[in-house]
């Protein structure tokens, strides 16, 4: 279950930018778990509030990625993954003008639920009923 958090100036992107930015980044984790794992949410932040070094950050996009159903086997792994995802947003902040950062925390798979239930493992037949169901539901393996 991937959660991003998009901290950016309040006149950074219109409604169709992020919901373009939305399935985007859905795309990016929908062929290895349920499309309806994946939680954006865009945060604007007036200038004012928001200050890097000291001063105002009038042009920066702050990301936080919350991984939780996966977590990533190898250093190697993980820079493809943050390859991808700095070209994915590309077109939405270096292309803008933006200077941007991102991080990953990820969170023990045993520490989650979702509408009460557990999830399953990845690549088991629960789970691939979760994603051609797009809907949680009971496991009915361990």
């Amino acid at each position: 279950m991937p959660l991003w958090t998009i901290y950016h100036p309040a006149d950074a992107y219109s409604d169709s930018d992020k919901a373009e930015l939305a399935e985007k980044i859905t795309d990016l984790y929908g062929t290895v778990m349920p499309r309806f794992s994946v939680g954006i949410v865009f945060q604007p932040i007036d200038a004012r509030n928001f200050y890097v070094a000291g001063k105002p950050a009038d042009r920066f996009v702050r990301i936080v990625m919350e991984h939780i159903a996966r977590s990533f086997p190898s250093i190697e792994i993980s820079r493809r993954f943050i390859d991808r995802v700095n070209t994915l947003l590309k077109p939405y902040v270096e292309d803008r003008g933006f200077d941007w950062e991102f991080h990953i925390d990820e969170t023990p798979f045993d520490y989650w639920s979702i509408n009460g239930y557990f999830p399953p493992r990845a690549d088991t037949e629960d789970e691939k009923r979760w994603r051609a169901e797009n809907r949680p539901s009971p496991r009915t393996h361990d």
